[in-house]
């Protein structure tokens, strides 16, 4: 078929062909030069915009996806057009979604039927848009049900009318070699994907080894360690460290905190809150001073609901709404300890060092799939990456009330415990964090000096526009966010 043959004839000769950004460290990176097709060559020499169109399907996606847009925007020597779905970050970088992101904000098979229709709708609108758009670059940002649908069909699509595609770009592999016949699915992606971004480090030659060209950027949640970097310096802490203000916090409301993190959609909201309500009841039995701090996804909806649940408990609990990075880590730097739903929370409270209690449940139907499927002994990433129970985690039938508030207060009282997590955050986070390879010092379009350069979502930037042969050209005018 047209499209196997195009990516086969590009693939060939990008592998055959490699760059070095940095000699010094020697990391070779895959080399899109020479492009063939027609949307390199005509983004790369044209004078138009390159027209990136970019979809999210869920609150930690918005979050990378902004960061990206923010990026390219800082290394491209062209001026960029974005259309796409996302939500409120990328709003604010400037992209007018298609519909509103939460239409199909959906985890979980079984929890999926209910909004089959809703979702089959914004995904024909999704690809409609797309296609309308006309983009050279197409990034789906994570949420892999969706994003590798609005993949497939504009694959179909163009091959249909005999035309160049899009360069095609998932951001967030997909966690495959966590599953049983997880090699069948690689193998499978080429059909649809031309590069991924990965964000752990061992997924790239991976999934280099089926075919599939891959980058490791660095884990995106690395990135918030920039918040507290004043601007006369120029990287993030080396050992990835954010220290939020929690004095002022602890002084207005108490010496004894927990973060409560019940997640960023609803499904998990309504699923979890109940459960992290009475096991903070029950903690309150031994730590009768204890309060809770919940900053809030900034999602309307989720807001709402926790508000809502949280007026109902029975110990004293601070909602933080919507709450920005910045908020949520001055709460988490007057926690003593960190309550939550498996996902990006628990790398925050690691990057935060806060000892915490990583808690999962789901509709029956999608944990017997889980525990079916999966080849892993743990849900949470630290844990997974050090092949240990650094941080407890309480997860399906075992996620009971009485055993989140048990290990709660094993958090709170066992000192050795409290120090192995934060010991092991600075392991876990120094295996995340982007190889100093892809920081494109050498590049015309970014100095050695800029503060921006050590950030994945720089890493990935130009990992797009490199398929354009756009690295090498220095930039017009500078770009500040």
């Amino acid at each position: 078929m047209l499209r196997q043959g195009l990516l086969f004839v590009k693939r060939s000769l990008g592998g055959a062909a490699e760059w070095r950004i940095s000699d010094a460290v020697g990391q070779k990176y895959p080399r899109f030069a020479s492009p063939l097709s027609n949307v390199a060559s005509d983004a790369g020499d044209s004078e138009e915009d390159l027209r990136v169109f970019i979809v999210a399907g869920e609150p930690s996606g918005d979050v990378i996806g902004s960061r990206l847009m923010g990026s390219l925007r800082r290394l491209s020597p062209k001026p960029l057009r974005f259309a796409g779905v996302g939500g409120a970050n990328m709003e604010k970088e400037g992209l007018d979604s298609v519909f509103k992101m939460e239409d199909i904000t959906v985890m979980g098979a079984a929890e999926l039927f209910p909004h089959m229709f809703r979702i089959w709708r914004r995904l024909r609108q999704t690809v409609a848009e797309a296609v309308d758009f006309e983009p050279h670059v197409v990034v789906t940002v994570d949420a892999k049900g969706f994003s590798f649908r609005v993949l497939r069909s504009l694959t179909a699509i163009y091959e249909k009318k005999k035309e160049q595609p899009p360069f095609l770009v998932h951001y967030v592999a997909p966690s495959y070699w966590a599953w049983k016949g997880g090699d069948a699915r690689l193998d499978s992606m080429k059909e649809f994907v031309d590069h991924l971004l990965c964000i752990l480090p061992f997924e790239a030659p991976m999934c280099k080894a089926h075919g599939l060209g891959a980058t490791f950027v660095g884990h995106p949640v690395l990135e918030d360690a920039y918040m507290n970097v004043p601007s006369a310096e120029h990287s993030a802490p080396r050992n990835w460290e954010i220290q939020g203000f929690g004095t002022n916090f602890r002084e207005k409301h108490g010496t004894k905190i927990i973060s409560v993190l019940p997640g960023s959609r609803v499904q998990e909201v309504k699923r979890m809150l109940p459960l992290f309500r009475i096991a903070m009841h029950r903690l309150a039995e031994d730590y009768p001073h204890i309060k809770a701090v919940v900053p809030t996804a900034q999602s309307s909806v989720v807001t709402n609901m926790v508000q809502e649940s949280v007026s109902r408990w029975e110990i004293p609990a601070i909602v933080v709404p919507a709450a920005s990075d910045l908020e949520k880590y001055d709460a988490f730097a007057a926690s003593d300890a960190g309550l939550c739903t498996s996902g990006t929370a628990s790398m925050q409270l690691l990057l935060a060092r806060v000892p915490s209690v990583v808690a999962y449940r789901a509709n029956p139907i999608t944990e017997w799939l889980i525990k079916s499927r999966t080849k892993l002994e743990y849900i949470s990433l630290p844990n997974i990456l050090l092949n240990s129970p650094v941080v407890p985690e309480a997860l399906f039938g075992e996620c009971t009330p009485e055993r989140l508030a048990s290990l709660l207060k094993q958090v709170l009282e066992d000192h050795q415990m409290q120090e192995l997590q934060r010991t092991s955050a600075d392991q876990v986070l120094s295996m995340l964090s982007p190889p100093s390879s892809s920081l494109l010092h050498s590049s015309g379009a970014l100095l050695i000096e800029d503060e921006h350069s050590e950030k994945p979502s720089m890493a990935a930037a130009a990992t797009i526009l490199e398929f354009f042969g756009l690295m090498n050209s220095p930039k017009k005018s500078p770009i500040s966010y």
